[in-house]
């Protein structure tokens, strides 16, 4: 199974940014199947891969931290592809999405990392 993760923070409270996660995630071709206070889950569409090599997105919302300050983000992207080379498709979708979350200008990005 192939998976990938990064760490982001950003410096805007979670109410104002909140529905942008769903927009974002659409932007990598991903549906939100699952959206909660402190947990989002989207898939990608069908259509460009086999259904084995199709990734999933989760959005885990650390709710730890002030929220009305600063939002902490942990968001995973896996698929059941056994990652033989280094550039396969799951990191391809990994990397889109981490730089999707990255260039977005609706909130402040304090920290990025990605903890492939």
């Amino acid at each position: 199974m192939a998976r990938y993760s990064s760490l982001f923070t950003l410096a805007t409270p979670l109410t104002s940014v909140r529905h942008r996660f769903a927009d974002v995630l659409r932007s990598c071709d991903c549906d939100v199947i699952y959206d909660e206070d402190d947990y989002v889950f989207a898939r990608e569409v069908p259509g460009r891969v086999s259904y084995s090599r199709l990734v999933t997105v989760e959005v885990l919302i650390d709710r730890t931290v002030d929220r009305t300050k600063e939002v902490q983000l942990s968001v995973v992207v896996k698929n059941e592809e056994l990652p033989l080379k280094r550039d396969n498709h799951c990191r391809q979708m990994f990397q889109q999405v981490f730089e999707a979350f990255e260039r977005d200008h609706q909130w402040n990005m304090v920290e990025s990392v990605q903890a492939t």
